[in-house]
């Protein structure tokens, strides 16, 4: 997150610009998909005339530039791949309140007076059937002996979706689970594209916690993996998108947060293998209603940060 003492010069340097005139053009940093990205800026651009500048990176890579930027922030709308992000920008004052017409068919629970989802991503069990491992169906089933050094995991210090079901799972099954792991030679890899690789490369068999649509489209383009969601429950990841408060031009701000949730904004969050947010948009994956959602808190579990991923090391032999 960005050092609190940045937002009284973000503030105040806001209120400075915020008399000059405004170019039509918005400025988005995303930590979502590049192809997404790209396809959401053109058909915005497309409909409204209004030239969408963006940058796409990791979480990392989008909050140390918008910190880099702290004297002249250029960020208008932030699409981060975590709702932290959104709880904790909303306690300092960062956010500009906006409630699109397009999100009334959102649900309550993926929208706030400052955030909105984009879509919506879920972790899972991804498995190579080319491994010669019985297809697994529960989490449990990557502890057997079959699985025995063919298992990742990503790191939930360095992924948020990670983080918060390692958070949801040892809250109902305590670290058992993940001391059986890694008792069963389950290796703990970096963040979620570290993990995935081996799998897709045949290295490995199996990721315990991969975030679905990356699976799902290396599925829908050939790859050898398969997308497995326990029955025994797993998260969800909303993607929040956000308008600055220092932002200058908030009016483009606004209608670029009403294109990703029109139709056509909604449809290619589904041709990228999200979960579209509004619920009345179909999409060729499963849904979160065809989901075991686990309850996670954040209120409750990211204070508790440091504690939860002590105990995860602490499973893990460090």
């Amino acid at each position: 997150m960005l050092k609190q003492a940045t937002v009284a010069g973000f503030l105040a340097l806001a209120a400075l610009v915020a008399p000059v005139a405004a170019r039509a053009d918005v400025t988005v940093y995303t930590a979502g998909p590049a192809g997404l990205i790209k396809q959401l800026a053109a058909g915005f651009t497309a409909e409204t005339g209004v030239k969408a500048n963006v940058f796409q990176g990791t979480t990392g890579q989008v909050m140390a530039r918008i910190e880099a930027e702290a004297a002249n922030p250029a960020v208008d709308v932030l699409i981060s791949a975590s709702w932290d992000t959104a709880t904790d920008f909303t306690r300092r004052g960062w956010l500009l309140p906006y409630a699109s017409p397009n999100a009334a068919s959102v649900p309550a629970s993926l929208k706030t007076e400052t955030a909105v989802a984009q879509g919506v991503s879920a972790l899972a069990i991804a498995w190579n059937p080319e491994s010669k491992t019985p297809r697994p169906a529960e989490w449990a089933d990557l502890t057997k002996p079959e699985y025995r050094g063919l298992v990742t995991i990503p790191d939930p210090s360095q992924s948020g979706a990670s983080f918060e079901l390692v958070a949801a799972l040892q809250n109902k099954l305590g670290m058992e689970l993940f001391e059986k792991l890694h008792g069963n030679g389950a290796v703990v890899s970096g963040a979620n594209a570290q993990a995935l690789n081996p799998v897709l490369q045949g290295a490995k068999a199996a990721v315990f916690g991969a975030v679905d649509y990356i699976s799902l489209d290396g599925r829908r383009n050939g790859e050898s993996i398969e997308v497995i969601f326990p029955a025994s429950g797993t998260v969800v990841a909303p993607r929040p998108m956000m308008i600055m408060k220092w932002s200058r031009h908030p009016d483009e701000a606004k209608r670029f947060i009403d294109y990703v949730l029109s139709d056509k904004g909604q449809a290619a969050v589904a041709a990228a293998m999200l979960m579209p947010a509004r619920s009345d948009i179909t999409a060729d994956r499963p849904l979160m209603r065809d989901l075991n959602v686990l309850p996670v808190d954040a209120s409750v579990v990211y204070p508790k940060r440091d504690e939860i991923l002590a105990a995860f090391n602490r499973a893990n032999g460090h």
